[in-house]
């Protein structure tokens, strides 16, 4: 008899004509860090969900501790100790942290804010219970989740991309806890794309491909290429060199851009200072909730600047035009929240891509050209490797990660002048991380101005060439990818001075 606490046997599961699960295996073991492995759409999301309660599966058994159990929702999961922190958050905006802990955590309000600062100390997540969600960044929404779910006190804890927001501190703290509950029993069940945490932190690992179980390997036994290789199946595209070419004029400036806070939980932003070229990614590294959000909102126009020469695009002061003003100028925006921002979740992919690329001949004598419409879909589904069965398809059944290809594709394929990206490749797969970096020098060789707001700090040293820190609202000044390091911009990051 096994001693697995969790075991999948032939579990499939179809969306109309696509099989997102295919007779899939597998065992999980109290005390275990298990991986699971593969690329946007292999049918990661899927599976965890089917384990959750969310979804059900059209065939095979899943077994709890040696005994067969079907679950219709999840709260059933809960019940038999399966917590789950979701890639895409389940927070209600409207209200405050403690408010969305206590719907699942029975207590008062006032015992509960003191278990989250409780655990936000003693697991380096760090929230205030008070918040209102709404003014939260994704990072510290990131947060809210884990800490609701521990609270749970769960036996099999699945994690799907905890770390994609995380800065590189509360990364090593969040092992640190995790291996805490690992010693302590707990099975822990752990999807990300980042090979090097997968090897460092996982015992064992089970690989996806199109839907299918194609390998089970302890990660620590391989290098992050050969288990990237096992996920895709081909060789790793190749990020060109870090090169030195001359630069063009600027084409996005911030002038001593001073916001004040907009809640008692935003930043005020003070004094900020950015030059961005044609032809140049210059790039936002910080801790999350430095003020990233205000500077995004402000250069996209959802917010506006107190006076129009803060903010100039290609020579124009933009400080008080709207979104669509700015991008008749030339400006392209990939915001970091892929759902509700960067596209509509009920509505197809082709009238998501009508939302910002009507002006690409969609648009006649105020009637939408279908045709146009779903030909641009298609080729950007085509050419970013959106895997979706076509156009019409909603942008809420995609997996975040090509979700993410698919924005990235629409706004890419506008063709602008200035491009903003917030959290480029957050849950992207490592091959399509590459491909996504890649297309962006592309872009910057093609004379594009480009601006990069990441928090994943190998992500900015390998395509930048200039790059800015952000702490409390204010803006380092430029910092040349060649002579600067890591170590350097961690110290920046947690408020340290020249």
């Amino acid at each position: 008899m096994s001693n697995a606490l969790l075991t999948l046997s032939g579990v499939s599961k179809r969306y109309g004509k696509v099989q997102a699960n295919d007779a899939i295996d597998l065992e999980v073991r109290p005390g275990s860090i298990h991986a699971v492995l593969g690329e946007n759409g292999a049918g990661k999301s899927t599976l965890m969900k089917m384990i959750y309660g969310v979804e059900h599966p059209d065939d095979g058994t899943i077994m709890w501790d040696g005994a067969p159990v079907q679950m219709s929702r999840p709260s059933d999961a809960q019940a038999l100790g399966i917590g789950m922190v979701f890639q895409h958050f389940s927070l209600f905006e409207t209200l405050s942290v403690v408010q969305n802990v206590s719907l699942m955590i029975p207590g008062k309000p006032a015992d509960l804010a003191r278990q989250i600062r409780a655990f936000g100390t003693q697991f380096g997540l760090s929230v205030d219970p008070d918040a209102m969600v709404h003014t939260l960044s994704v990072g510290e929404r990131q947060r809210v989740e884990i800490i609701r779910c521990l609270l749970l006190n769960p036996k099999l804890l699945i994690l799907d991309e905890p770390t994609s927001v995380l800065p590189p501190q509360n990364v090593r703290m969040l092992f640190d806890t995790l291996r805490k509950l690992q010693s302590d029993g707990m099975a822990i069940l752990f999807i990300s794309h980042k090979l090097d945490e997968i090897r460092e932190l996982c015992d064992a690992a089970t690989i996806l491909r199109d839907g299918k179980v194609t390998g089970r390997v302890d990660p620590r036994d391989h290098d992050a290429k050969s288990l990237a290789q096992m996920m895709i199946g081909r060789d790793m595209p190749h990020v060109a060199a870090l090169r030195t070419a001359p630069t063009g004029a600027t084409r996005l400036q911030l002038t001593k851009l001073n916001h004040p806070r907009t809640s008692r939980f935003g930043t005020t932003l003070s004094d900020v200072d950015l030059d961005v070229k044609a032809g140049q990614i210059v790039g936002i590294a910080g801790i999350s909730g430095n003020g990233q959000q205000e500077i995004a909102s402000l250069i996209s126009g959802e917010t506006r600047a107190h006076r129009p020469d803060m903010i100039t695009l290609m020579d124009t002061a933009a400080g008080h035009l709207n979104p669509m003003q700015r991008r008749a100028l030339g400006f392209s925006f990939v915001p970091e929240e892929r759902l509700g921002r960067g596209s509509v979740p009920d509505m197809s992919l082709a009238d998501n891509t009508l939302l910002t690329a009507h002006r690409a001949g969609m648009l006649s004598r105020g009637f939408i050209r279908r045709k146009a419409e779903r030909d641009f879909t298609r080729t950007c589904i085509d050419t970013f490797d959106v895997r979706t069965p076509g156009p019409e398809v909603e942008a809420g059944a995609l997996s975040g990660g090509n979700l993410q290809k698919f924005i990235m594709g629409r706004e890419i394929m506008l063709k602008p002048d200035v491009m903003l990206v917030s959290q480029p490749t957050w849950g992207v797969d490592i091959g399509a991380a590459t491909a996504i970096r890649r297309r962006l020098q592309d872009m910057r060789d093609d004379g594009v101005a480009i601006l990069v707001i990441s928090e994943e700090l190998e992500e900015l040293f390998e395509i930048c060439d200039l790059l800015h820190v952000l702490h409390a609202g204010r803006l380092t000044a430029a910092l040349p990818i060649a002579s600067t390091t890591p170590q350097e911009i961690g110290h920046y990051m947690i408020g340290g001075t020249a």
